[in-house]
């Protein structure tokens, strides 16, 4: 038998997933059933958009059931205060720039598993190449951060802490 993918992820993450299939199960579920019997009260099927549009959401719904199923029984949740505090690790916050001749400005994110990633809100998976450069750096460390085209660029950890 093969073995399952687990999925890394911070308790947060883990919350969040549960909280979306529950709202999935509990609510949106219900709300595609309703609309399809209103969509079958109106006839022929197979000219019937709303039945259609409905039957493809309940698709997507269903599959997007199973995943967040998935991600949480092989959720492998990952405590970054058993981490030593300066060394970066899921679930830490992580605050760096660019050397030696950067912008100067300082960028902050979190690392977290890739079923809670969300760049535009600062959080980056740990399977990115940026997420996989700066894993089990420290504090003062310069790390190289390889970008496409085969160009990268060095930063310095200034800070890392547990994220809240």
């Amino acid at each position: 038998m093969a073995e399952e993918k687990t999925y890394p992820m911070t308790a947060e993450g883990l919350a969040k997933l549960q909280a979306e299939l529950d709202d999935l199960i509990t609510n949106k579920r219900p709300a595609i059933t309703s609309r399809i019997q209103e969509a079958r009260s109106f006839g022929d099927l197979s000219e019937n958009s709303e039945y259609q549009s409905a039957k493809d959401e309940q698709a997507f719904v269903e599959g997007r059931v199973k995943q967040l199923q998935q991600m949480i029984q092989f959720a492998q949740v990952i405590d970054a205060s058993s981490a030593s505090k300066n060394v970066v690790t899921l679930g830490k916050k992580i605050s760096f720039k660019e050397v030696p001749d950067g912008d100067g400005d300082e960028e902050t994110y979190t690392i977290v598993g890739s079923a809670e990633s969300d760049p535009l809100s600062g959080k980056i998976s740990n399977d990115s190449p940026m997420g996989k450069a700066l894993l089990d750096h420290k504090t003062g460390d310069k790390v190289e951060i390889p970008l496409p085209e085969n160009h990268s660029v060095t930063v310095e950890i200034l800070h890392v802490s547990k994220a809240k």
